[in-house]
């Protein structure tokens, strides 16, 4: 047995006996893969780590970078609750879709909001009109874009909030020389969050069915 098996089969035991992933978010799963998305959403432990987060701080707005099939969404959805909303940022027309159908079979789909098109963009639309701050901001998607992100997330956050980036290892790319833009803009992101006294960050390693990754997360101080 390979490390790459065993590292699933933990991540599928703790998925069914601490997270205890419903029927509702498996079916969220697999019509993605059945709409022909990339399996890449979160895992189960990190969307209950992400709902987790939520109800430590209290998160009635949230924001999201990457709507992929709606998985991760609808974890934080379900954690703001029926008084709380998720802003989620997509530019693929065929995911949003699917994400949508996805909400609604969730029945989450009256608290969150869509907004399609390329997120820099978003981004910059939601920093002018001065739309009111979000409480945590999950950031998963196109890598190179990382630093860009999260310049944007704390322009639209207040002290108290929480930014968690995804897949910051990237299989241990991450170190060396390599001038993938992806791998650059992790680089990037991370010493970001290392030296910008606005924020109190670290980074975690993690193994699961997905392989060797890891995610960060960052407070707002201020």
């Amino acid at each position: 047995m390979t490390e790459d098996t065993r590292w699933g089969d933990v991540e599928g035991y703790l998925a069914k006996t601490v997270v205890d992933e419903d029927e509702v978010l498996v079916g969220i799963r697999t019509r993605t893969v059945q709409a022909g998305l990339r399996p890449i959403e979160v895992s189960a432990t990190d969307g209950a780590l992400l709902a987790l987060w939520c109800r430590l701080v209290g998160a009635r707005r949230v924001l999201e970078i990457g709507t992929l099939g709606g998985y991760s969404a609808t974890w934080l959805a379900r954690a703001v609750g029926v008084q709380g909303s998720v802003t989620t940022l997509e530019m693929d027309p065929r995911a949003a879709e699917v994400a949508q159908e996805n909400w609604r079979l969730a029945g989450v789909g009256d608290r969150v909001e869509l907004i399609l098109g390329a997120a820099a963009d978003t981004l910059n639309s939601l920093v002018s009109s001065g739309t009111d701050p979000y409480d945590l901001v999950f950031i998963d998607a196109d890598k190179k874009s990382n630093p860009a992100y999260l310049e944007a997330a704390l322009a639209l956050t207040h002290p108290g909030s929480l930014i968690v980036i995804d897949n910051v290892v990237r299989g241990g790319r991450v170190l060396g020389d390599s001038d993938d833009p992806d791998v650059v803009g992790t680089r990037r992101v991370l010493e970001m969050l290392g030296s910008d006294p606005r924020l109190q960050a670290t980074a975690v390693q993690t193994v699961s069915s997905k392989g060797w990754d890891g995610f960060a997360v960052a407070y707002v101080l201020g």
